[in-house]
């Protein structure tokens, strides 16, 4: 893959038209246009790992999204800064690194449904183990991909949410640029055998086959198979930030929450830390009292010694991350020091935070408010006459198009209606439609 292809500011939807601005670049209009976007500010109730609304004020996904956005756009720069240095016949400049990859990092949760990963997994169960079941050998039948529901995937949803022209809405979706829309597909093929993690539905093939082809993605599968692509090499950097930051501020949100004490919030930070840096970092902690502050502080230190390790990897691994031999992420790679902090960091995050109670109590609602939400809406397409059907349909809005003619087509409206709902207002329909709350008159 080259370089000079990868970097395209051709934007999807409006191939043939050019509205370049001056003040801005396409790669910058593409994160303004992101942060201004009703999917991203709903984000704001949308769980991160812990329930929402607390006590103490805990990352969300809107909080996590900028965040990561952060270091995304450092990550990227510094790696721009590298690249344009060797390629000195490169017409990007060192910042549209930067600013793709903080754009893509503002983008990569779009698709999330409510309660976090919880959701996805909830989804997955009502199609594998629950009511969802039916519906197989129907869209099975119509020939279509059953994998895209039994395995349901945020960040496929997330390429549908950009690229799709939802009804009443201007074709292409947000209409980014193609390297944007790329760097956040982590896992570039279908559904089809992957059994797990997948990165386009079938009906976002076809639009993600153009993009690929358009930047010169490599394309690892046979003529006849399921299409499997190289990864966009800055789909490294937003996998990274994403993973720099969860996992550290994990431990933050952990000890706010009195799920770690301060000894071992503390003991698990200064791990990624250089022994010749640590020093000078007591120093400071002995001048800062404000324990919040100290564990602020150290988070910083380690956030950028993450980043400064990261770039170092994937400058390190260019040539086969270009060649689209490269394996894992930039985070497996890590040098020792880093590599061995993360694991136990991400070791403890599993022992202590993931599977507390107040986690473990929001999956549990997850999938009781997941099921009868889409086996309402589902089942109120197939029989629109219906006096119940009729109550719902008339209630959801006009972009989702619920007049689908296939059971593929009827499934998908129901998840794009229901996925984009935040943790609050899915709970909240839930109790509303099933008489546990009436509204107020």
């Amino acid at each position: 893959m080259e370089w000079q292809r990868l970097i395209s500011d051709r934007r999807f939807g409006l191939e043939s038209h050019s509205q370049k601005q001056e003040n801005r670049t396409d790669f910058q209009r593409d994160y303004d246009r992101l942060i201004f976007s009703a999917p991203f500010r709903r984000l704001q109730n949308k769980t991160q790992v812990f329930p929402l609304p607390g006590k103490v004020f805990v990352h969300n996904r809107l909080t996590h999204s900028l965040e990561v956005s952060c270091i995304g756009r450092s990550l990227g720069t510094q790696i721009g800064r590298a690249v344009c240095q060797r390629n000195p016949s490169l017409q990007a400049d060192h910042a549209d690194f930067g600013a793709i990859v903080s754009a893509a990092c503002l983008a990569h949760d779009l698709g999330n449904p409510p309660f976090g990963h919880a959701g996805e997994r909830a989804i997955s169960a009502y199609f594998t183990e629950g009511k969802g079941r039916r519906w197989k050998s129907r869209v099975e039948n119509e020939g279509g991909r059953w994998d895209d529901f039994a395995h349901f995937e945020g960040n496929a949803n997330a390429l549908r949410l950009l690229t799709h022209g939802f009804r009443g809405r201007r074709e292409g979706g947000f209409v980014l640029t193609y390297s944007t829309i790329a760097s956040i597909v982590k896992y570039p093929y279908a559904s089809i055998g992957a059994k797990g993690k997948f990165g386009f539905f079938e009906t976002e093939q076809e639009s993600y086959e153009k993009i690929a082809d358009h930047l010169g993605l490599l394309r690892l599968s046979q003529e006849g198979e399921a299409p499997i692509f190289a990864r966009h090499p800055l789909v490294y950097l937003v996998e990274a930030a994403d993973d720099i930051c969860y996992q550290i501020m994990d431990l933050e949100d952990a000890y706010k929450l009195r799920i770690l004490n301060l000894e071992e919030c503390q003991g698990l930070i200064k791990a990624f830390i250089p022994e010749e840096q640590l020093p000078m970092v007591e120093e400071v902690l002995e001048k800062v009292t404000d324990r919040n502050e100290q564990i602020s502080y150290l988070r910083s230190v380690a956030m950028g010694r993450l980043v400064a390790a990261s770039t170092e990897t994937f400058l390190k691994h260019e040539d086969e991350i270009l060649l689209g031999t490269f394996k894992g992420s930039l985070i497996d790679a890590l040098p020792d020091r880093e590599a061995t902090a993360y694991k136990e960091a991400r070791k403890v995050a599993f022992d202590k935070i993931y599977f507390t109670k107040e986690v473990l109590d929001i999956e549990f609602a997850g999938f009781r408010i997941f099921e009868y939400l889409l086996d309402t809406v589902i089942k109120a397409q197939t029989r629109p006459e219906h006096a119940y059907s009729k109550l719902w349909l008339n209630r959801i809005p006009e972009q989702y198009d619920m007049q689908r003619s296939t059971m593929y087509g009827k499934i998908q409206s129901a998840l794009d209606y229901i996925s984009g709902m935040t943790d609050v207002y899915a709970l909240d329909l839930y109790r509303k439609f099933t008489g546990m709350s009436l509204p107020a008159i």
